[in-house]
């Protein structure tokens, strides 16, 4: 058994009590990165409630050899998609994936992953190429993609809200030079 998968057999019972789950257990180097999620997303508290109580479970089993630092983390808008269960869950959404194909060399395709099954994905292509199966023995890296909306028109005007304020202005607004309790003096140019 990898270390990576019996690291994931004592914090499942961990995360389980917690509400969370464990989405993904990565050894490199001298890191060993435990990702946690929860449906609905995770707190920074729920990060750090999981933290203590890996760390702990870790320390009593010692099932990682040498010296390691552990990090627990949430997996963030952009998530690696590492399992065929990360796939499914990414279904209808947005992802890059880099393929290597032995003895061609390596490509990135982006587009919205349709179907999974036991030994490929399907992407509809991004830029208009159709659809791409991709067998997981030619996956070589592969994440979700967060989209920011609508990307504003070049030269288009701001809208008041998104002007930035000079740092200064907010000084002039303020009537007392004594609220916070210094007497300087600001000087303009």
């Amino acid at each position: 058994m990898e270390v990576t998968d019996k690291v994931r057999a004592l914090c499942e019972p961990v995360a389980e009590e917690l509400g969370i789950e464990i989405y993904d257990v990565e050894r490199a180097g001298g890191t060993l990165r435990v990702v946690v999620d929860r449906s609905g997303g995770i707190s920074l508290d729920d990060v750090a409630k999981a933290t203590r109580r890996i760390s702990r479970v870790l320390d009593e089993h010692d099932p990682v050899p040498g010296s390691y630092t552990l990090e627990v983390t949430s997996p963030g808008l952009e998530r690696n998609l590492r399992t065929p269960a990360h796939f499914v869950a990414a279904c209808g959404e947005t992802v890059s994936v880099r393929i290597r194909i032995p003895g061609e060399g390596a490509e990135r395709v982006q587009g919205t992953l349709r179907t999974v099954d036991d030994t490929a994905i399907t992407l509809v292509l991004a830029d208009g190429g159709g659809e791409r199966i991709i067998p997981f023995s030619h996956v070589d890296r592969a994440r979700t993609v967060f989209e920011w909306g609508p990307t504003p028109k070049p030269g288009g005007r701001r809208s008041p809200k998104s002007t930035v304020a000079h740092p200064d202005d907010a000084l002039a607004d303020d009537d007392s030079d004594e609220q916070d309790g210094h007497d300087d003096e600001v000087s303009r140019s």
